[in-house]
């Protein structure tokens, strides 16, 4: 035996006389520990065990006295084994004073107890006399040690496992809320956090990590960590993180982009709860990037009709021929801007134009350049009709038909451009043309009204005219007479 490991066995022993010593006069855990009962033998590892906290500590009674009724009178304060809320307020007498904690050298924060009542497990359990969730139930009762403690229930590698003992218990949660999925475990190990936390990767993403710890709250919670408008920032705490990420070679902007989009802004700042967020196209649990194939149907959950309109047209087989990720290579992911006029056509700024040439795919590079000239058509005669009727209305003119006929035109407009991801000439000029009948079939109603304010204005000046000369001769015609009657 070299000299280090005489250093390392002496500082064993040294441990192990100051715990005997520490425990000798703890007398709850001198007759437990004789009988060698499971309680005892998991506190042997217990946190409380090595901050030197009795048996007491948790079960009240005199852990000093040798006598077992002495010991457990309620006197004395001795409460045996805490039921239902008591558990929990047992664990807050010190965990929630900050003093208490300071003493023991703990720097964990003092909330817990406080969040818990505020989370959803806060329920009444089935009995109605307690909550569905106290504290040893996911830290155990004698065996409670650190979540960095690897066999701690709520390490990283073990808290969806714990969580997954009730929210994969259908029997369980039926009893709470039945329309609650019970697979979560399932799909998360399916998710690229799964994998990787079942791989050993502490930093992944696990229930905790989005969901909270203490503070969990129903997901329609506007104060929940997963509510909708709330989601991006959760996702955001680690993939925005660029040391944190740094190991995993993908982008951080990934929040930064989506609040510039088209999808960002509706959530985030219109409040649009039916805008995606990242789990709509990621998924929830079973979190993982849209594969190339599969891109187009996760747009199409929600652009269902474009998504259909694509799937025929000719460019559904070479994308997939050039494996382009379809709706992305257009719309780009996260940065998704609002669908204008521009993106069509053969225009430098034009989606068209980057694969389509006079030289290269020439054929489609004349029907997007036709395209783009049909949807200016129909913006132009918009406008001018628009001008009309607006002219009219100010003039005083009835022009609510044809206000009203100014919807379809941009039914059309919108039609238009939904009609583009067929990529189909000849359908698409249909669309137009329907747009660009309606369109004149206003103006001529908008120039008509015009007209005929013209009109009444001409025919309004010729009768005043007319009045006022026949006023001036009766009155001429009576000033005479009256000088003939003198």
């Amino acid at each position: 035996m070299n000299q280090s490991h005489r250093y390392f066995f002496a500082i064993v022993a040294l441990l192990m006389i100051g715990t005997t010593r520490l425990f000798a006069q703890d007398q709850c855990y001198v007759c437990h520990s004789a009988i060698g009962d499971t309680p005892s033998t998991l506190f042997q590892h217990d946190v409380h065990f090595k901050k030197e906290i009795s048996c007491a500590g948790c079960h009240g009674g005199n852990s000093q006295m040798e006598d077992q009724e002495k010991a457990m009178d309620k006197k004395a304060g001795f409460i045996g084994v805490p039921k239902g809320d008591l558990i929990s307020e047992r664990c807050a007498s010190c965990h929630a004073d900050a003093a208490k904690m300071k003493k023991h050298g703990s720097s964990l924060p003092t909330n817990q107890w406080e969040g818990l009542k505020a989370s959803v497990h806060a329920k009444l359990a089935v009995s109605g006399k307690e909550h569905i969730v106290q504290c040893s139930t996911c830290h155990q009762a004698h065996g409670v040690v650190s979540p960095k403690d690897p066999s701690s229930p709520v390490n990283p590698l073990n808290v969806v496992t714990t969580c997954a003992k009730c929210h994969g218990n259908a029997a369980f949660m039926r009893s709470y809320n039945p329309a609650l999925p019970v697979d979560q475990l399932e799909k998360y190990r399916t998710s690229v956090h799964g994998i990787r936390n079942a791989k050993g990767d502490r930093k992944a993403a696990e229930c905790a990590s989005c969901h909270g710890s203490h503070e969990i709250r129903g997901v329609h919670d506007t104060k929940s960590k997963v509510y909708t408008t709330n989601l991006p920032g959760t996702c955001s705490s680690c993939h925005s993180n660029a040391e944190y990420m740094k190991e995993y070679k993908i982008p951080t902007d990934q929040y930064e982009r989506f609040t510039k989009s088209v999808h960002g802004v509706a959530l985030l700042q219109k409040h649009d709860l039916g805008a995606p967020a990242c789990n709509s196209c990621h998924g929830n649990h079973g979190a993982a990037p849209p594969g190339l194939s599969s891109v187009s149907k996760v747009c199409g959950t929600c652009h269902a009709l474009n998504a259909d309109l694509f799937s025929s047209s000719p460019h559904k087989k070479a994308f997939d021929e050039r494996k382009l990720p379809e709706c992305e290579t257009c719309h780009s992911n996260h940065e998704i801007v609002a669908a204008s006029d521009k993106l069509l056509g053969v225009s430098a700024e034009a989606k068209c134009s980057q694969c389509h040439s006079t030289t290269q795919n020439p054929k489609g590079f004349e029907s997007a350049k036709h395209m783009r000239m049909l949807i200016d058509s129909l913006e132009i005669s918009e406008q001018h009709a628009r001008s009309l009727i607006e002219e009219a209305e100010q003039k005083g003119m009835e022009v609510g038909e044809a206000k009203f006929k100014l919807r379809d035109v941009r039914q059309a407009r919108l039609e238009s451009r939904t009609m583009v991801h067929a990529f189909n000439l000849p359908r698409f000029t249909e669309v137009v043309n329907k747009g660009l009948a309606a369109t004149s079939s206003v103006a001529e109603e908008g120039q008509q009204a015009l007209d005929e304010y013209i009109y009444r204005r001409v025919g309004l000046g010729i009768s005043t005219l007319i009045i006022t000369v026949v006023a001036v001769s009766l009155y001429l015609f009576i000033r005479r007479y009256e000088r003939n009657q003198r």
